[in-house]
């Protein structure tokens, strides 16, 4: 009964929200892809090489890219297990595919119940990981039916989401004791989940698989690409405005003209969060009267020069306009504004380019990283900007002052360092479901057998 009434709440959610979907389908281009999937569960069929099988769910880029160092060290430590990986997005989907070429990736059923049984019979996973929050009731309800180990990993629930998630406890309760393993990021994260019903013999504290992935050397090979793909040089002072929603960049913008004509050596870059922006943030640089240069062009030319001829003065803004290279490109930044965090969203990844030791500043909606944040600010190794002439004023002392900066990054990079080792533990975890499987192979086989 619970299946067929969730079912008709997703369909009159989903007669609501259709003509929003239909538009954004039509004008940007957006959830078109992997409808057999999504709406059908027609995902890819498990093979009959008999081995371990472990599906792992990913929301987003950021979701998939702290999959990284988990899927090595559990390779490593469970190497006759094969991974299929999903994602939600289309974003996610394609740097998944990007970055796990070696495994299968595909689109995430949506949560009516023949989706689910059907993705779950075709892929007959041993175990199921599901990064971060990711609890979609049929979904769950389903494979613990079929006595699937469920682990949540890298869990997180914010003050928000747990205020709205106390409304449903007792479906919440149903949930969470299904799920097997719930790894989470700190101890808070851990009694929220206890409260709302997850047995606190299967909470474990891991800390965030966030550090562990983060590159600190600003010489590896992905850094010193785009820096030689969008022409910097050592004497360039790079301030990079990421994860970027409206109007951000118009803020970063600002601030940029404020001060280039004081600091004829500072670049701007500009990452949007989302690619179905990229146009328009090039169409807003262009039209307040700036060169523009973006990453998608300098793909298609074997040097920058020749992009821009005669060379512009001032030198263009930059626009990161792909996927999957921020990480990479906070490596190049000075001073670095983390973006979503000027709007209601709650702010981005502030980890990464604090690695890299530059001056990190957010704005003072962050409440998704609240932890980091506070880390970082106890820590005197971030500054919160609370509006555009905040980050101006903000930028020009830092710029004037290149040691406060310097000094300040230092701190950055030696806390978020110290974080690590999340992974190790969180595969450790995982291996915790796979013992009655790794000697006799996988559930197909035992069947088989």
């Amino acid at each position: 009964m619970l299946a067929w009434l969730l079912n008709i709440v997703y369909l009159l959610a989903a007669i609501v929200i259709a003509p929003l979907m239909l538009y954004r389908a039509v004008a940007r281009g957006k959830y078109r892809a992997g409808w057999g999937e999504k709406l059908l569960g027609n995902l890819p069929r498990r093979g009959e090489s008999g081995r371990p099988c472990v599906w792992f769910h990913a929301v987003s880029v950021g979701e998939v890219l702290q999959l990284q160092p988990l899927l090595r060290a559990l390779r490593e430590a469970a190497p006759a297990c094969e991974f299929l990986i999903s994602t939600t997005t289309a974003t996610g989907h394609s740097v998944a595919r990007d970055k796990f070429p070696e495994h299968r990736v595909c689109y995430f059923p949506l949560d009516f119940s023949w989706a689910v049984n059907r993705a779950l019979a075709r892929v007959n996973p041993d175990v199921i990981v599901l990064v971060e929050l990711e609890l979609w009731p049929n979904f769950i309800l389903s494979a613990a039916r079929r006595e699937i180990p469920l682990a949540l990993v890298n869990g997180r629930i914010s003050a928000r989401s747990f205020r709205g998630y106390r409304r449903v406890r007792p479906l919440m309760r149903r949930l969470l004791t299904n799920v097997r393993l719930l790894a989470v990021q700190t101890a808070e994260y851990g009694e929220r989940l206890a409260q709302l019903g997850g047995p606190r013999a299967r909470i474990e504290v891991t800390g965030s698989i966030k550090f562990d992935g983060l590159e600190a050397d600003r010489d590896n090979l992905r850094t010193r690409a785009l820096r030689d793909a969008f022409g910097l040089t050592d004497r360039d002072r790079v301030v990079i405005a990421g994860s970027t929603q409206s109007p951000e960049e118009s803020i970063a913008l600002d601030a940029y003209e404020s001060l280039r004509a004081e600091h004829p050596e500072l670049r701007l870059m500009l990452v949007p969060r989302h690619k179905e922006r990229f146009e328009e943030v090039a169409r807003l640089v262009e039209e307040r009267g700036h060169a523009l240069l973006r990453r998608t062009e300098t793909q298609r030319s074997a040097s920058p020069s020749s992009i821009l001829d005669p060379p512009s003065s001032p030198p263009p803004v930059l626009l990161l306009d792909t996927l999957g290279e921020l990480g990479a490109a906070w490596g190049l930044a000075e001073i670095a504004f983390v973006g979503g965090s000027l709007t209601n969203r709650g702010g981005q990844n502030m980890m990464e380019p604090a690695a890299y030791g530059a001056a990190v500043l957010f704005g003072p909606n962050t409440h998704n990283f609240r932890d980091v944040v506070e880390m970082l600010l106890v820590g005197d190794a971030a500054r919160v900007v609370r509006d555009g002439d905040d980050l101006r004023a903000t930028l020009r002392e830092l710029l004037a002052t290149p040691t406060i900066g310097r000094e300040q990054g230092k701190r950055a990079r030696t806390l978020v360092l110290a974080q690590r080792g999340a992974t190790a533990r969180t595969v450790e975890a995982i291996r915790g479901l796979l013992p009655a499987i790794a000697d006799t192979g996988s559930k197909v086989a035992r069947d088989a057998a």
